[in-house]
């Protein structure tokens, strides 16, 4: 694997020989950084470095068989220090944050068994602008915009089949025609209007059909969605309730200090209760390649956080522990919810979607969906769920009426 370069590698090369605007790249294969061989690399940061600034974006030779977005691109300074901690950068994530999806597609799309010690960068000078993502679909055209680095006021992501240049359009039909296979092409509009092409994928073997469509119910408020081509979804969802969950473990902490409950409590057991959660979590994400969460209670009130970070203080060695789990178990919680494409929650939260979440290939049959209840009317929901039985493994239904309100039905 270590000798093939990497799909962004070989089509931004093709799209470069075609005469197509690519900002100027240099590829660093894995080989490169492991023999300390960055001769070219240094002559090509010493042509940008009036940028002070140039991105590094994600090359890993078996990432064509990953969905976009698996893999990271960072922002950096251009100096080779700063190419190095980023492509250290996305190594690590690959083995922490994106470990979870990485497994999942490899459970649910044949992904092939990956070292992320192989990665390769792309290195190019950082451009300001719009992330623009197209690719036709049937019989048109779509056109994702995200990202806008030009104006200060920054709008959600949108799709629409009408680009504000119509010589994206053109481009588009240009590079589909001379690659010779359906591809998703990212620009970057920048801020003195050109059109530079920054990546190509070939999605010639996506499939991208839709979901078909079909009680007991509740009626929420509002839906958050890019696409609109369906307004029903049925998926197995996860109950989260993290105040349940902190309480549980305040309780043994009081158990441990108090001794109320016999046989009294270690910090193994207290640790089992985190532990648990974690592989509660990644078994279901495991079991279920698209699913929802439900969040009766997702951001933990800042009390209990404090009170179970503080309650075994005077025992520092436990306490120290007990904390490094907490906090440990915060991140493995917001790596579960990124692999979700439904979110069904009280209206201040929503996840942070980012130009491949938003409208990329993988998810024209799976757009994100963030169906929410307004805050006001947040302990009367909750407790509705709790009334019917919602609880984890249950499939439901999303039902979205004439006017974007959806009711999500137990099935």
């Amino acid at each position: 694997m270590k000798s093939r370069i990497a799909e962004k590698a070989r089509v931004l090369k093709r799209l470069r020989d075609g005469k197509f605007n690519v900002p100027d790249f240099i590829y660093v294969p894995a080989s490169d950084f492991e023999n300390e061989y960055f001769e070219a690399l240094v002559e090509f940061l010493r042509k940008h470095q009036e940028s002070y600034k140039v991105i590094t974006r994600s090359a890993h030779p078996q990432e064509e068989f990953f969905k976009g977005g698996t893999f990271d691109s960072l922002d950096t300074y251009a100096d080779l220090a700063g190419i190095k901690y980023a492509r250290n950068r996305m190594i690590k994530l690959a083995n922490t944050t994106k470990r979870l999806t990485i497994l999942r597609q490899q459970r649910f799309n044949n992904a092939p068994e990956l070292n992320p010690d192989e990665m390769g960068v792309i290195v190019m000078p950082f451009i300001y602008g719009t992330n623009i993502m197209a690719k036709m679909l049937g019989d048109h055209w779509e056109f994702g915009y995200c990202r806008d680095r030009i104006h200060k006021i920054m709008s959600e992501p949108y799709i629409t089949y009408t680009p504000h240049d119509t010589k994206l359009l053109q481009i588009s039909k240009d590079i589909q025609e001379y690659l010779g296979f359906r591809c998703e092409i990212e620009y970057i509009y920048s801020e003195d209007g050109e059109i530079h092409v920054v990546q190509a994928k070939d999605i010639s073997t996506v499939d991208t059909m839709e979901l078909k469509e079909d009680e007991r119910s509740i009626k929420l408020d509002g839906l958050r969605r890019i696409r609109k081509r369906r307004n029903y979804r049925e998926r197995p969802v996860f109950l989260m309730d993290n105040q349940a969950f902190y309480m549980e473990i305040i309780g043994q902490c009081e158990n441990l200090v108090h001794g109320w409950k016999k046989p009294k409590p270690g910090i193994e057991d207290i640790l089992k209760i985190i532990t648990s959660y974690e592989t509660e979590m990644k078994d279901f994400a495991l079991r279920h390649q698209r699913f929802g969460i439900i969040g009766l209670s997702i951001q933990t009130p800042d009390e209990l956080y404090q009170i179970a970070n503080h309650y075994l203080e005077d025992i520092p060695e436990l306490q120290n522990e007990l904390s490094k789990a907490l906090l440990e178990n915060r991140y493995k919680i917001d790596y579960f919810l990124s692999e979700a494409d439904t979110l069904i929650a009280k209206e201040k939260l929503r996840i942070n979607l980012c130009s491949h979440d938003a409208y990329g290939i993988d998810t024209v049959r799976n757009p994100m969906w963030s169906a929410y209840w307004a805050v006001d009317r947040h302990n009367d929901i909750v407790h509705k769920f709790n009334e019917i039985g919602f609880k984890t493994g249950d499939v439901v239904g999303i039902d979205i009426d004439l006017e974007e309100k959806p009711t999500v039905q137990r099935l």
